[in-house]
């Protein structure tokens, strides 16, 4: 296909997909554990905090490696970046498996896969630009943004199945051999370049510079988008990773945590596919932030207090769909009220701050759950912070986008 001399490849598509397969198995590797806590810590002979310490390594390893990620992303491409991000995720999940019984070699291969994380993530936006057209590139960015979460949601719903059918050994190496294939999908069919670039020569957008860092910092709209994300993401990486002890105290076993967590990420889908969609077509975004925090609000109440399985998964249905939804119209409202900033160093800096708060978030929810393992007082205090997001999110400009809209 071609547009005003340009031509655009199919090839893009398969391209796109083998990134999409790295993604999903790093981020599979980053939640193996979250739905399988307990059993977990009885196999291995540890305590839940260790165990969750597993998923949260992931966090602090992204705040070390986020700068030397974004080195080679923006310099050498986003093949190389992704190529050494999925061998790494590989050679630890299939370490994992290997020594399954060694706790302090699986933790080692954890944080092998835990710095590949970054290489793997922080490379969508320079993949659109290499391959795709300007009026495909968020259509491109938001099916990246989406296997992260397809990752979660699989590994949500399949590792407490496989734990069960082939044991903690099995399901760890599982996980490797599929890792494995997905680094040797992305080494055979990725290409950095098309034949020939996709917009106009000197289009593409960097993934990480820097020179509009300082504007973000001292822009009062981004640093509220940076107070509610630290917020949001905080709330969703600790929930993710807690999300067996958040019901096991009301009956709930394993795998209905493990379905509980997938129903979050569904729901998450669902909303990232309909709210952005519906915000691009009004040419609004704050109304939609707003929206989704105060959305959120039941779902999150309903996973505190929820006594029967069918409420407990609606309200987590409810709380995915409206907290992930607000993610990637997070994103790009900050990449609009950052201009002329590139998108990759708004992008970056909003999911740093989610790292650093999710380790946060994490160790209070430990810290602060009751004698008898419940974390009903965490997320009632969960709750009210995000009163205060809410807010905050009044206090948002309307993105420049819709402006132009008024005087056609």
């Amino acid at each position: 296909m071609t547009a005003q001399g340009i031509k655009i490849y199919p090839y893009r598509w398969l391209v796109l997909a083998v990134f999409m397969a790295a993604v999903i198995l790093n981020q599979i590797s980053w939640i193996t554990f979250a739905p399988i806590t307990s059993e977990a810590a009885s196999f291995f002979g540890q305590s839940e905090i260790m165990i969750g310490l597993l998923s949260m390594v992931f966090m602090i390893v992204y705040v070390i490696v986020v700068l030397p990620a974004a080195w080679l992303i923006d310099t050498k491409g986003f093949r190389p970046a992704v190529g050494l991000g999925s061998l790494l995720t590989a050679l630890g999940a299939l370490g994992r498996g290997l020594f399954a019984r060694d706790f302090a070699l699986v933790f080692v291969f954890q944080v092998v896969i835990a710095v590949g994380q970054p290489f793997v993530v922080g490379a969508i936006t320079k993949l659109a630009a290499r391959w795709f057209p300007h009026d495909e590139r968020a259509i491109a960015s938001g099916l990246g943004t989406l296997s992260v979460y397809l990752g979660v949601l699989l590994g949500m719903f399949f590792t407490p199945l496989l734990r069960a059918r082939l044991g903690m050994d099995g399901m760890l190496l599982f996980w490797g051999v599929v890792a494995a294939a997905a680094f040797a999908l992305f080494a055979v069919f990725s290409r950095e370049h098309p034949p020939t670039t996709p917009g106009p020569e000197g289009s593409e957008s960097r993934t990480l510079v820097f020179t509009g860092l300082k504007k973000m910092l001292t822009d009062p709209g981004f640093v509220l988008l940076l107070v509610i994300f630290f917020f949001g993401l905080g709330m969703f990486n600790g929930i993710s990773t807690w999300i067996e002890q958040i019901v096991r105290p009301r009956g709930f076993n394993t795998e209905q945590a493990g379905i509980a967590g997938g129903l979050i990420l569904t729901g998450g889908i669902l909303g990232a596919f309909v709210l952005p969609l519906v915000s691009d077509k009004i040419r609004r975004r704050k109304p939609f932030l707003v929206l989704s925090l105060v959305g959120l609000i039941p779902g999150l109440v309903g996973l505190i207090l929820a006594q029967s399985y069918g409420l407990l998964l609606l309200s987590c249905f409810a709380f995915g769909f409206f907290l992930l939804s607000s993610g990637p119209i997070g994103f790009q409202y900050g990449a609009e009220i950052s201009h002329p900033a590139p998108e990759g160093t708004s992008n970056s800096f909003l999911i740093l701050m989610g790292q650093i708060s999710g380790i946060v978030f994490i160790f209070l929810m430990d810290a602060l759950k009751s004698p008898d393992g419940a974390m009903a007082v965490p997320l009632w205090g969960i709750v009210g912070l995000m009163g205060l997001a809410i807010v905050l999110s009044l206090f948002l400009r309307e993105s420049p986008i819709h402006s132009p809209k008024k005087g056609t």
